[in-house]
Parts: C-alpha cells; structure tokens; sequence
C-alpha cells in the first residue's frame, strides 16, 4: 500500500500521472499553450583539467576557498545573460542552500567590516571604507563575489531601512515650512538639468536626447548616502537638512515620471504615448498617497498598540511586524510602477503620526545600519578600480565639473525660495553628487540603445567616483561656512548646529553655547 502511494505520488514519468493524462504545468504544454518561451541556451561546465593562463597567485581559491569540483554549472542565453544553475530541479521536497551566496555574504560583510574599521582608525567616515572595500572585492578588483546579482539585491534592504528610518524621524510640520523649495524647487532643478544639458549636447554637436538623458540623471542625488552622512553629523533637523531631505523626497517621487520618460527620449514610443504613461504614473502616486493618508489615521495605531500589547515581555513580535509593515508598503509601491524608497518612506512617515515612532526608530536602527553597511559596499562593487585607473584624468574632472555644476545651480535655486547663501550653499554640497538611481537609469537606458557604450562607460564612472568623493565634501563643509564667515559671505551668528560639527572637533553643546555667547554680546 506504501509502495502505490509513493509510486501515485511521485511517478516516474509524466505519462504515469493520473491514467495518462496530460499535465497542465508540464513543459511542453506550457510551450505549447504559447504560455512559456522555449529558448536555446549554452551551458558552460568547467572541467577538472581546464588550466588556466593567468600563473598569478590564486588569491580567490586561498579567501573563499571553491574547489574545481564544486563548481556549479551555467546557462547563457542568446543576449549573453548568464544564470547559476544553483539548485537543480528535483521530484522531492529537498532543503538546498545556496553556498555561493553564503560565501559571497561573509566575504561583503567581513571586508566591510574592515574597511570600516580602517577609515575609523584614521578619523574618516566609514562610509568612504565600505565603498573602497566594496570595490576592492568586486569584478573590478580582486572579484572575490561571484553573485553580483543577488549580492546586490540583498543589499536593496539597506536602502528601504534607510527611508524607512528616515520616515519615523521625519516631521510632517517641519515638511511644510520647507514644501515650496522641496517641491517647486526640486522640479525647477531637474528641469534646469535637462534643459542645461541638451542645450550644451546640442552646441557641441552631440545628440541632443542624449543631453537631456545626461541632464535627468544629473538631477539625481543619492538618498542613501545623503541620509547616512546626515544622521551621523545630526544634521537631519537642522534647516538645510530639512530642504536637503525634502527636495530626495521629490526625486524619489519623480523617479517612475523619469523612467517613462526614457522611451519618448530613445524614440521607441510616440509622444502621446509617453505622455499617457506619465500621466499615469502620477495618478498613481497620488491615489497611493491618499490611500497611506488615511490609513495613517485609522488602521495604524490600532495595528502598533495591538503588537505593544503583545509583545509586552519581549520585543520580538514587534520588531518584525515593524520589518513586515516597511517591506508591505515597499513592495506594494514597487507593485505600483512607483520605487521601493518611496512606499518604505511613506511607511516610516506613517508611523511617525503615532506615540511610538521613537520605539520602532529604536528596533529599527540594527537592521538598519547591518543593511546600510552591506548596500555601501555592494556600490563599491560596481566601481571598476582599472577603468577608473586607466581613464583617472578625464574621470577626474567629470567629477570635478559635475560636482562644481550641481552645487551651483542647487545653491542658486535654493536662494532663490528666499533662503541664506549659507542654508543654500550647504544644500548644494550635499546634493552635489550623482545617485545611486543613476546605475538604475544607465541600465535601462544601455538596453533600450539611448545612449552609446563609451557614454555609458563614462557616466558609470562619474558616477561611482561623485559617490567616492561624497564623504569628502561633507568633511570639508565645515572649512568652507568658515571661510564664509571670514569673507562675510555669511553671518557670524548662524546656528552652529547647521554645521553638523559631530566629529569634527565641536559638539553640538558646544555650539549652542557658543551660539549663546554670541547671541549675548549681540543683545548686550
């Protein structure tokens, strides 16, 4: 009786199953039904005596320790795409890991670590040290990870904790005060951008949709990075923080209207249609918005005192219903056409209406900053340490006039909204990098043929090397509002908060008593 069961269960064939009857998830019906693509692909198999031509010094048998026999086989399709076959199909429920991603896991985090480690030792942010260590592990250096892809969508959860922790900290009043710069201000940017940039294509005898692709994804500046540097330096309610963090919010926003615009800008659909899309794109954010409103007053306190009252012993239940409600509302946004970033920082500012933000800020803050690390250092891996080598001198000043660029026209639209040259100066600095968005963009435009290879080789670059060089900007922020002072281009009593001094020498006590002392001799 075992034995028919077993063979009624798990037959040996398809034929066998159910008296002959065809199987309607088989392969060839699914084919067939024109339900499924069949596709040819070549699997490559590496061979015990295949020897290779490098004679250097194995340094990624020694680390990571990956026998010849070990070696998973692998399928590349006909557009070069290759997939690991890293867990075979079987007829039996077996539990199978995947070792390479485990290694490929300890080898990120353990040289993040050190990296880390080693810029701390040196009194540089560690930010800086998980983007080298990155890059030093990557395909660029030592290629020390062989699953770039899934690395990479790991480390996507360091980006939705960071928006999400940036949500529970944010204050609606405060985003009010600061709306028009935010969201006028933010559009007029990214227009100025495009404008900027195909204007100059176009002089230059370039094509101008190209410019203009160039000029979108200038307008992008990192979110991640920003916040970290912002958070660390206690920077985040200071006033240029609050236009820094709101005019992010605007380009998440503007993230999805940016990708539909990239058909109309390569020709591969007409403008009505691209016109349609992102028309659509924005009735969705909208509805979404409206729809987190009102749940925000009605559903989510009653869901956060439920998961108090039952996690009164131990904080288990609700640092995980706190992790499933960020990732809930990231993925229905992604669902949406909208990005991850924006549902978990809608998902973050919904909890910030209630009493317990600062509980869930306090379970959140680990998962957080473990995520943080492991997405900093999945940038670095994108980062071509020979590319950036051989091609230092025009990357260089790419950067350079990127950087210069930005700052200028962030500072002057900023001003603009009636802001300080201080308030507007510090915004600028802070948004004067490329986004990690960009890596995003520049894929799709590569696929839909927007742009050419050597652009694209040129933009990856720039762009990973404006991130490098981010933390270097926010250590010199301090240097030039003082040689502002000097040259009086600012105000002697400017709150010193704003400087976000925290490692720099002064803590934040320390320039409110300063600013008192001013303050002071000014009433005296």
């Amino acid at each position: 009786m075992i034995d028919r069961a077993l063979e009624k269960e798990f037959p040996e064939s398809e034929g066998e199953q159910g008296g002959g009857e065809k199987d309607p998830g088989s392969f060839n019906n699914t084919v067939a039904e024109k339900q499924g693509v069949l596709e040819t692909v070549a699997r490559r198999v590496t061979k015990k005596n295949e020897t290779k031509d490098n004679k250097s010094f194995p340094f990624k048998e020694v680390f990571l320790d990956r026998p010849e026999q070990e070696d998973v086989p692998t399928l590349i399709d006909r557009k070069d795409n290759v997939f690991i076959i890293s867990n075979p199909k079987s007829k039996y429920p077996v539990l199978q890991l995947d070792l390479r991603l485990i290694s490929d896991l300890v080898v990120v985090i353990v040289s993040a670590t050190f990296g880390g480690i080693a810029f701390a030792c040196l009194g540089q942010p560690v930010i800086t040290g998980y983007l080298l260590a990155g890059s030093i592990i990557g395909p660029g250096g030592f290629s020390f990870v062989s699953e770039m892809v899934q690395v990479e969508t790991v480390a996507q959860f360091g980006v939705i904790f960071l928006l999400f922790a940036l949500g529970l900290e944010f204050s609606t009043a405060k985003l009010r005060v600061v709306r028009a710069v935010a969201v006028l201000g933010g559009l007029l940017q990214i227009i100025l951008f495009m404008l900027l940039c195909g204007i100059s294509a176009t002089l230059c005898g370039g094509k101008t949709k190209e410019g203009v692709f160039v000029g979108v994804l200038l307008s992008m500046s990192s979110t991640a990075v920003v916040l970290k540097f912002l958070m660390e330096r206690n920077s985040i309610n200071a006033l240029h923080g609050q236009v820094t963090v709101g005019t992010l919010i605007l380009q998440d926003c503007a993230v999805g209207l940016l990708f539909a615009l990239l058909p109309i800008l390569s020709g591969a659909s007409g403008l009505l249609q691209g016109v349609a899309s992102m028309a659509k794109s924005l009735v969705v954010l909208i509805t979404f918005l409206t729809i987190l409103s009102i749940l925000s007053r009605t559903g989510v306190p009653w869901f956060l005192k439920l998961m108090i009252s039952l996690s009164s012993q131990t904080n288990e239940l609700y640092q995980l219903a706190a992790v499933a409600f960020c990732l809930l509302f990231a993925w229905c946004s992604d669902k949406l056409g909208l990005s991850l970033e924006l549902g978990s920082f809608a998902a973050g500012v919904m909890i910030s209406t209630t009493d317990l933000a600062q509980h869930t800020l306090e379970q959140i803050e680990p998962i957080r900053n473990f995520f943080a690390a492991l997405f900093l250092a999945s940038i670095g891996m994108l980062i071509n340490v020979h590319f950036l080598w051989n091609h230092v001198d025009i990357l260089l000043a790419a950067v350079i006039l990127v950087i210069t660029v930005k700052t200028f026209i962030v500072a002057v639209v900023v001003k603009g909204f009636g802001y300080s040259n201080k308030t507007s100066l510090l915004v600028g600095m802070s948004l004067a990098q490329i986004g990690e968005f960009a890596f995003v963009l520049l894929s799709r435009a590569s696929s839909i043929h927007l742009i050419e290879g050597k652009l694209y080789l040129l933009l990856l670059g720039t762009t990973a090397l404006s991130l490098v060089t981010t933390p270097l900007l926010f250590k010199m922020i301090p240097a030039v509002v003082h040689l502002g002072v000097l040259l009086r281009w600012f105000s002697v009593d400017s709150n010193q908060v704003e400087l976000g001094l925290k490692n720099d020498g002064l803590r934040i006590d320390s320039g409110k008593r300063i600013n008192l002392i001013v303050q002071g001799s000014h009433d005296s």
